[in-house]
């Protein structure tokens, strides 16, 4: 294991981490629709209960994919989580308020009333996800930092701080760039569309499944154009490519094309991601009609398991494309020389090889959230277990 292998290595589980956090966003894009979704509030309750089983999985692997990134790649760290705090603070205050949600909403003694906290679930639904794919979208559109690693050894440094933002908005300005709000509304509806697919799989109401099938529309097309219009443009803009030697950052024209054409692996990733989305979502809109009746074997899956599936492969193809044949994955307008690479925001070797000894436990955890997963999706929710159920939502 050379270090350059770790480096790679380390990359690569964070970037799945990433990808699996934004297939269980939804939970969030299911809360976002849960009024249209469920329209009675015994309806609505449906929804909130069957997304409530699944909401600590999505804080989790925030929490994990912050850590694993603070562990492998600290810089990064202390650029985006300490200078751009305003935008990670706004995430973590909705998925805050989303926890308390689901506890208060229906607890005895609630004087704010159940609405209240309902609403607070769709702003964590349409909020949560638009900053969380704003985010994702710094990682090719760039962010306004500055690094000076000189200030460490300073004593003439008056705070020794090695990044900063270059202005006052601290991470909020990523937001006036239309690209990366084209990527952020596009992970809202991303997340809608499996938030439908989820609820419509795992409730066993006939008027929720009617109403998902219309919601599954209006939230599918809008992805489909946005990401279309977003793969368009980054597949075309120029990159940011590094000089393994020197270190030295550059702008290079078709960058990102380049890496999914000379990692041929990636781009194969990526096709297969887009398609099993398209399946997924295809197949829950052909279910119920005359064309699924005489070709069922074609769809023999819940919409929920290839569009999740293609979802992690998709983000897992763009995340590794931002870092890996000599790419910025977290360029600096404000600097190019800031920008971050693989090589100068990692850890040190003996850190990155004792951690890959410790991520080996990893699919262990995997097995037991799946096994959990299971348990609880075994029996599809239905209105009955609702009442008289002191631990329902």
């Amino acid at each position: 294991m050379t270090y350059e292998f770790l480096q790679h290595y380390w990359c690569f589980i964070v970037a799945l981490l990433g990808a699996i956090l934004v297939f269980l966003l939804f939970v969030q894009g299911a809360n976002s629709v849960a009024r249209s979704l469920g329209w009675t509030e015994e309806g609505r309750r449906l929804v909130y209960n069957s997304t409530g089983r699944k909401w600590e999985l999505t804080f989790t692997t925030l929490v994990t994919f912050g850590g694993a990134f603070f562990a492998s790649y600290p810089l990064f760290y202390s650029t985006s989580f300490g200078s751009a705090y305003w935008l990670w603070m706004a995430i973590l205050f909705t998925f805050v308020l989303q926890a308390v949600s689901y506890e208060f909403q229906n607890k005895i003694g609630n004087i704010l009333g159940p609405k209240t906290f309902q609403f607070f679930l769709t702003l964590n639904g349409i909020v949560g996800p638009l900053l969380l794919g704003g985010a994702v979208a710094t990682f090719f559109e760039g962010s306004n930092f500055i690094v000076e690693k000189s200030n460490m050894v300073d004593p003439m440094a008056v705070t020794p701080v090695i990044s900063h933002w270059a202005n006052a908005s601290h991470g909020l300005d990523a937001l006036l760039n239309p690209w990366v709000l084209v990527f952020g509304f596009a992970v809202v509806f991303l997340a809608r569309t499996l938030g439908i697919l989820y609820v419509m799989n795992n409730v066993n109401d006939e008027d929720i499944r009617s109403r998902g099938s219309v919601r599954l529309i209006g939230a599918a097309v809008p992805f489909v154009v946005l990401f279309v219009a977003y793969l368009v443009h980054l597949l075309l803009k120029d990159g940011y490519a590094y000089n393994p030697e020197t270190g030295v950052v550059f702008m290079e024209p078709y960058k990102y094309l380049t890496n999914f054409l000379e990692m041929w692996y990636l781009l194969l990733l990526l096709l297969i991601g887009v398609v099993l989305v398209l399946y997924g979502i295809i197949t829950e809109m052909l279910r119920g009609s005359k064309f699924f009746t005489h070709h069922s074997s074609l769809f023999t899956f819940d919409g929920i398991w290839p569009a999740g599936i293609g979802t992690i492969l998709t983000v897992l193809a763009l995340l590794l494309c931002s870092a890996w044949n000599n790419t910025a994955y977290y360029p600096s307008t404000a600097d190019l020389q800031s920008s971050l690479t693989m090589q100068n925001s990692c850890s040190s070797e003996f850190t990155l090889r004792t951690m890959f000894y410790v991520s080996l436990l990893v699919p262990f955890v995997v097995a037991y959230i799946a096994y959990a997963w299971y348990s609880l999706d075994r029996k599809k929710l239905t209105r009955d277990e609702l009442r008289g159920n002191d631990h329902a939502y």
